[in-house]
């Protein structure tokens, strides 16, 4: 499920549709979008899950503030999802708890 028409933005532009990866399995989604929109629009919602008590974390703010929607990308833990833009052939993976940097 993607936002086909913002009633402020308008219609948004796409890159091409590229092949990611998340947590071993392909999926498509376009490039230079958000790591977490093309995850909301394959159905993924969980992006993390907290060290302490296990509790399932996605996108919250949705604006790089918080560490909600931190994910590890390409080997690197701690990469807000929801400001980083999608390329062809990215590795996402689950994240436990917010790495120390």
């Amino acid at each position: 499920m993607r936002i086909e028409e913002h009633p402020i933005l308008g219609v948004p532009e796409k890159g091409k549709k590229v092949l990611f990866y998340f947590d071993g399995k392909p999926m498509e989604g376009y490039e230079g979008e958000p790591i977490a929109a093309a995850l909301r629009a394959a159905g993924v919602l969980v992006h993390r899950h907290t060290m302490k008590q296990d509790k399932p974390r996605g996108i919250f703010c949705a604006i790089g503030r918080c560490t909600d929607c931190v994910m590890v990308v390409d080997g690197k833990p701690n990469i807000r999802t929801c400001v980083t833009p999608l390329t062809e052939g990215m590795k996402v993976q689950t994240q436990y708890g917010v790495s120390p940097k």
